[in-house]
């Protein structure tokens, strides 16, 4: 335990060094990556299947705010989208006015969770986005989450039917509008996984924010529950196409990065809990001051050891 606190001062100390190259390298992973799923999942226009373009976008990311990449994104996924059906492209356009009407209107900070979420989704560890977004987010952050998971099945519904989405007369094109809503917003895992994870953000913001010991585990061991609960209450009720083993993967390996971000942010000794009261003119305050872990990084210092031959040259060179 103890060199693991040692590690973690480290990194603290590493990052308050570097943290101005950590953000643009973090920011650029992201970025690269954001574009790099799309030219996977919805590549259809081959002249932007370019493999510098996530590399440019990403350098690009590296100094933009979070929500100014997330809005590229958008217009990337519109412009290949476009090229297979104007139908998609119009719904996801009038989304992104949707969003980010939302966006700036609630919590312009949260622009990265639009990015954060689809992510997840393909790296198939969806399910900790509640658990670190109710941590260290606010309750607002439910908005961009919901959106980020729209954002998710409407790149899977076009990966899976583009096919059928091309062609067709104008009289056709207002018919095969309707029907794409209806698929796209009517897609009954979507809104499952929108409750699941909406109900999870606040199982775990409320209960982090209790004054009792051990608050954070217990919410993230809450949360991970009220996930499954309603997915499987979802799948029971509207007979989901949801894989039981993937889940429970996705599901330990949320739950050991949530543990491992809570130990880097909220490392507290509640062993040495203190309740303190004082009061003023109006009040009588009754605080309880939990003490949190750190240890200072070893000092390592190296000392010099020599022969007692090598102390006589050494004493005539500097005699000398």
């Amino acid at each position: 335990m103890m060199a693991l606190l040692v590690f973690k001062e480290k990194l603290k100390q590493f990052y308050a060094k570097f943290n101005i190259y950590l953000v643009a390298l973090v920011k650029f992973a992201v970025g690269y990556l954001t574009f790099y799923l799309i030219n996977s999942n919805i590549g259809f226009m081959e002249r932007f299947k370019n493999p510098l373009i996530p590399v440019v976008m990403g350098l690009l990311a590296s100094f933009l705010p979070s929500g100014t990449t997330a809005f590229l994104a958008g217009c990337f996924m519109i412009a290949h989208v476009f090229g297979v059906s104007m139908e998609v492209a119009l719904i996801i356009l009038v989304f992104m006015l949707l969003v980010i009407v939302l966006y700036y209107g609630f919590r312009p900070g949260d622009g990265y969770l639009l990015l954060l979420v689809p992510m997840a989704f393909f790296f198939r560890i969806p399910y900790v986005v509640p658990l670190l977004v109710g941590l260290s987010g606010s309750l607002v952050s439910i908005i961009p989450v919901s959106c980020g998971i729209c954002i998710y099945y409407i790149i899977m519904y076009m990966k899976q039917n583009a096919g059928v989405l091309t062609g067709g007369t104008m009289a056709e094109a207002a018919e095969r509008f309707m029907q794409i809503v209806r698929n796209i917003f009517g897609n009954e895992l979507m809104w499952v996984m929108i409750a699941a994870f909406a109900a999870a953000i606040l199982i775990v913001y409320l209960i982090r924010n209790l004054s009792v010991d051990f608050s954070w585990s217990i919410a993230i061991i809450a949360g991970v529950t009220i996930e499954l609960a309603v997915i499987f209450i979802g799948d029971y009720n509207y007979n989901l196409p949801v894989s039981v083993q993937p889940m429970v993967v996705g599901v330990i390996v949320s739950v050991i990065l949530a543990l491992i971000y809570q130990f880097f942010v909220f490392a507290v000794d509640y062993s040495r809990t203190e309740y303190l009261q004082y009061e003023d003119d109006d009040y009588y305050y009754y605080v309880k001051a939990v003490p949190k872990i750190a240890v200072s990084a070893p000092d390592v210092k190296v000392h010099r050891i020599y022969s007692r031959k090598t102390a006589v040259r050494h004493e005539k060179n500097n005699g000398s």
